[in-house]
């Protein structure tokens, strides 16, 4: 098969278009025919090896993935070939405590597509049997890739972290990558007022057509200071971040009294201060998520489905035009996911 793989982490040129191995299935996994994978900021850091983790090499990136099955393990009778699907991008061991509680992203074996495992960015991706999902309503497959792991993380971090409750104040940060415009549509659906913060007007208004209320524009306005001025200088009930360093005091003195930060991501760098004084005297609280379970992004498919959450696509790549497309990425210059066609 082709596939785009990196031998060593580099900048973008370490990712080469080439033949690769076809991969071969167990009796419970499902061969796919990858139509679409979406890139994720993981996969700049995979590439670029600025975490700890210790990939197989060469290397497959690409967590979100839809396509077709071309075979299914013979311990997988609910699943056949010609079959149009989603993968779930992370899964557990399927065995321990947690996985059996339904929190299989708590699980100490849970890895996603791309990650420890080969992932999307190729025409054949295998996957555990469990991890297949039909692709809900008559989305398309560039759709159906743009949807589980940015929907999946906003459900959790809103939901099972935070706990929004309808008509609380929520600011989204990030408005216009893929977990930002999937935040701003859960925290609208549900009834919440939704504060976005972008850094152009344009995904601004992006922003306010997916449902957000107000936005701030922090190229040109203080987080903080037009919070304090849209809420009557409450602050918000409900922070959600995945930025980190560059936007953290911002965020933490956005909270109102018992307001609640959840975040997800460094992208700017994980080194913050913290005022513990302002913590427990303003009773706030700091939520930590990752990922989240399979359960939940059943829950988010069924509002995709039927049209009440939409996938939010910037462009889409041919597979061979990998690095052009983490290229964008690295610019931040896009609204919604950035996909590869297979």
């Amino acid at each position: 098969m082709k596939a785009v793989r990196f031998h060593a982490h580099g900048g973008l040129e370490v990712l080469k278009y080439e033949d690769a191995p076809d991969p071969k299935i167990r009796a419970d996994e499902v061969l796919v025919r990858v139509r679409a994978c979406a890139l994720n900021h993981l996969d700049l850091w995979l590439r670029e090896g600025v975490r700890a983790w210790k990939l197989p090499m060469p290397h497959i990136l690409g967590s979100d993935i839809s396509g077709e099955v071309a075979q299914a393990g013979s311990l997988a009778p609910w699943v056949k070939a010609g079959d149009r699907v989603l993968l779930a991008p992370g899964t557990g061991c399927g065995h321990c405590e947690v996985c059996a509680k339904g929190f299989d992203n708590a699980c100490r074996e849970y890895t996603v597509f791309g990650l420890t495992v080969d992932g999307g960015y190729a025409e054949f991706v295998k996957s555990p049997a469990s991890s297949v999902i039909p692709i809900p309503g008559g989305l398309s497959f560039d759709e159906a890739a743009a949807v589980p792991l940015v929907f999946l993380t906003a459900w959790h971090m809103l939901f099972a972290r935070a706990q929004l409750k309808p008509g609380e104040d929520v600011l989204v940060i990030g408005a216009g990558s893929g977990v930002g415009s999937a935040a701003v549509q859960v925290a609208k659906l549900i009834g919440a007022r939704v504060i976005a913060v972008a850094g152009s007007d344009e995904k601004l208004e992006k922003a306010r057509a997916l449902g957000a209320d107000e936005g701030i524009n922090h190229a040109r306005q203080s987080i903080a200071q037009e919070v304090r001025r849209l809420t009557g200088k409450r602050g918000v009930d409900v922070v959600l971040e995945h930025v980190g360093q560059a936007v953290w005091d911002d965020c933490f003195n956005s909270l109102a009294t018992c307001g609640r930060l959840v975040t997800c991501g460094v992208t700017s760098g994980g080194d913050v201060a913290l005022n513990l004084q302002a913590l427990f005297g303003r009773q706030r609280t700091i939520f930590g998520s990752f990922m989240g379970s399979k359960g939940e992004l059943m829950d988010a498919l069924k509002l995709i489905g039927l049209g009440k959450l939409k996938a939010v696509i910037d462009s889409s790549f041919p597979l061979c035009e990998a690095a052009a497309a983490q290229k964008k990425m690295e610019t931040r210059d896009f609204f919604g996911k950035i996909l590869l066609r297979v």
